[in-house]
């Protein structure tokens, strides 16, 4: 089991440092310091999270909902709680089953040009091609306002979506061309719609990711293309006419069962106030996963384990959710806001790690007012790991964000996500892009946070009702997760 990050006398000082007194102290001050060594120092030096994010990813690799691949991830949990001594259950959840099945095209011969072979991957949840393909002439756009502007150009042609997203900041701006395109370029007559990959980096792998069609509108094939072979289509296009034959034989299936896998160190004094901590424990059926969301599984499994191991237990409960679905369809952060809907009153802070593996920036929330308050004073233990500070933003989760109707307040320990879309969603989403001590950077950061939701006296003040349409979670800047849709 690989040692993530040795612990210096610096940190050891900061770590057995007592945190600034909060400004409305009581005799019970709250978290010890003393925890925040054994918590951290475990996380940083035991090496658990990277070890079985290797597991996960390469003993069990890709897992999209509704797969034997997820289903094996479900068991997989379940049996490493138990072995963690976490107490663990499962809880059904209806999903959807999408397959991709095989995926080819070619930019056409002409007199100006050679045929190419275009690197492509069927966004899930589209339709297929018929059985010999579609060929269409292609026609370029940046925006849903030019296709309208287009008018009867776009009838019986492919739209190509293309953008010029270049860091994680862009994500939130153009992933509306991906979940949408499809419905938007039908509705004009279009009869099919490629979308330029969502990515800060490529050697020409395509990134796939979740679309959606609008009702009563026809449903078109929609395919994600590499960096480069957007490159090439628009240069071809700015000299002429560019014909693609698309060839996908992606289907949707009837809906599978599946699980949340739910797991629970429960608290000594106040059990029925739950502190959550979220992940997804499904993936993309392509590459293994290992940022999206592996690395979130595992930092909240570690998590379970460390606070499972203390002694005393937290005042308060602390219980993971491993949601299914979340990828395309977010059936399990639906299934848990319902069949936990009673007690939502009683969670008190609900944390989700959906952002990748990388280090520790600091900490974000969405609570109301006098929640920094209450947080602040207890960040000093995460300066060494330069996290010990709040971040502007408001935390968030796609999981999660069911449960803004019942005004949980949100934590979000936030990483650097500066590269996260360099393999999001592709092939190359695999454990060798995971830095082990970033992974345990993060790990730490996130068990001596939950521990202190966990254990001090008070509770963050709820954020004010949501307006009558909840609202999504905000578009991702550098280090912040990743917006609602997935």
């Amino acid at each position: 089991m690989p040692s993530a990050l040795p612990l210096s006398a610096a940190l050891l000082s900061l770590l057995t440092a007592p945190p600034k007194a909060p400004a409305t102290a009581t005799k019970d001050t709250g978290p010890s310091p003393q925890v925040a060594e054994r918590l951290i120092g475990a996380a940083l030096t035991e090496g658990h999270a990277y070890a079985r994010l290797a597991e996960l990813t390469d003993g069990i690799g890709p897992r999209l909902s509704g797969s034997e691949g997820a289903e094996a991830a479900v068991q997989w949990a379940k049996r490493s709680f138990e072995a963690d001594g976490v107490k663990v259950w499962l809880e059904p959840v209806k999903v959807p089953r999408w397959v991709r099945g095989e995926e080819s095209a070619r930019v056409l011969a002409s007199n100006r040009f050679r045929e190419h072979p275009l690197s492509i991957m069927a966004l899930g949840g589209s339709v297929g091609t018929p059985a010999g393909g579609l060929t269409a002439e292609v026609i370029e756009v940046r925006s849903f306002e030019e296709v309208a502007a287009l008018g009867d150009k776009v009838k019986g042609k492919i739209v190509f979506f293309n953008h010029a997203m270049a860091e994680a900041a862009d994500y939130g701006r153009y992933a509306g061309l991906r979940t949408r395109g499809a419905s938007v370029a039908a509705k004009a007559g279009a009869v099919g719609a490629l979308v330029r990959s969502l990515a800060t980096a490529s050697l020409r792998s395509p990134h796939t990711g979740a679309m959606r069609y609008e009702d009563g509108v026809a449903q078109v094939p929609s395919a994600a293309v590499s960096v480069e072979d957007a490159e090439l289509l628009h240069r071809l296009l700015a000299g002429g006419p560019v014909k693609v034959e698309l060839k996908l034989g992606c289907k949707t299936l009837p809906d599978a069962d599946s699980f949340n896998v739910v797991a629970e160190v429960k608290g000594r004094e106040r059990p029925q106030e739950v502190v959550l901590l979220g992940a997804h424990l499904d993936s993309w059926d392509v590459g293994t996963g290992a940022h999206d969301d592996g690395a979130g599984v595992t930092m909240v499994m570690e998590t379970a384990r460390l606070l499972a191991k203390l002694k005393p237990a937290p005042r308060r409960t602390v219980r993971v959710v491993l949601f299914m679905n979340e990828e395309n369809g977010l059936r399990g952060g639906r299934a848990y806001a319902e069949a936990h809907a009673a007690e939502l009153a009683n969670h008190v802070a609900a944390l989700e790690m959906d952002s990748g593996g990388g280090r520790p920036l600091g900490v974000a929330l969405r609570a109301g007012p006098g929640g920094e308050e209450l947080v602040r004073p207890w960040l000093r233990p995460l300066e060494a790991l330069g996290a010990g500070r709040l971040l502007p933003g408001e935390a968030g989760g796609a999981d999660i964000s069911p449960l803004i109707p019942a005004r949980v307040p949100f934590v979000g320990v936030r990483v650097d996500s500066s590269r996260y879309f360099d393999v999001h969603h592709s092939h190359a989403d695999t454990l060798d892009k995971v830095d082990p001590k970033d992974l345990a950077q993060s790990t730490a950061a996130l068990a001596w946070v939950s521990y202190v939701l966990a254990e001090v006296p008070g509770v963050l003040p709820r954020p004010e009702a949501p307006p009558a349409e909840a609202p999504k979670a905000p578009a991702a800047p550098v280090g912040a997760p990743k917006p609602s849709a997935p």
